[in-house]
């Protein structure tokens, strides 16, 4: 399997990918909505605002992980993982790990302070997410499972607080997905 940089002319295929595996797991109204938000993030996120990782293993597209900019109020730079799909077939196997894994360290690299997520904490805790209180960073938008924010430093191992709300990009900026 190869882990490389998302490319634009990747997009159709990785929206493709978002749509059926969400689909598949959560149902075809969750699938479209993905899909969608997926094709926003593609389509209306600054380059400079978003990194994305895909797995492709025999010429097919098996996974993709993106990673957006999170404003914070304290400067500090920061970005979110969100979302994550992995072909069913393929999961379970630490594909979606590899990904991750890649996105952060390529983060680390560009010296980006903090790596937020919004999810499962079982799976999350597996690549250095932990949870983190509100009370530390306040999430963009209101969480209906506050239990799954989750947050990492990259530079100096130290949560930091912030006070204020965080902003996430456009197309993450909807209620329906926190």
């Amino acid at each position: 399997m190869k882990i490389s940089t998302f490319s634009a002319s990747q997009s159709q295929d990785v929206i493709n990918l978002f749509t059926e595996v969400f689909s598949d797991s959560e149902g075809r109204d969750e699938g479209e909505s993905i899909g969608s938000l997926v094709s926003d993030l593609i389509r209306t996120t600054a380059e400079h605002d978003i990194l994305g990782f895909v797995a492709v293993l025999e010429e097919e597209i098996v996974g993709c992980v993106f990673f957006t900019r999170l404003r914070l109020p304290s400067g500090k730079v920061a970005f979110i993982l969100s979302p994550v799909a992995i072909v069913t077939e393929q999961q379970g196997k630490g594909v979606g790990q590899q990904l991750i894994r890649q996105g952060i360290e390529e983060l680390r690299f560009k010296q980006v302070d903090l790596v937020f997520t919004y999810g499962d904490p079982a799976f999350y805790s597996k690549v250095g997410f932990q949870q983190v209180s509100e009370d530390i960073v306040k999430a963009p938008l209101k969480l209906t499972q506050p239990e799954g924010w989750l947050a990492q430093p990259l530079q100096s191992g130290v949560m930091i607080t912030v006070e204020d709300s965080s902003e996430c990009v456009n197309a993450l900026n909807k209620q329906e997905y926190w």
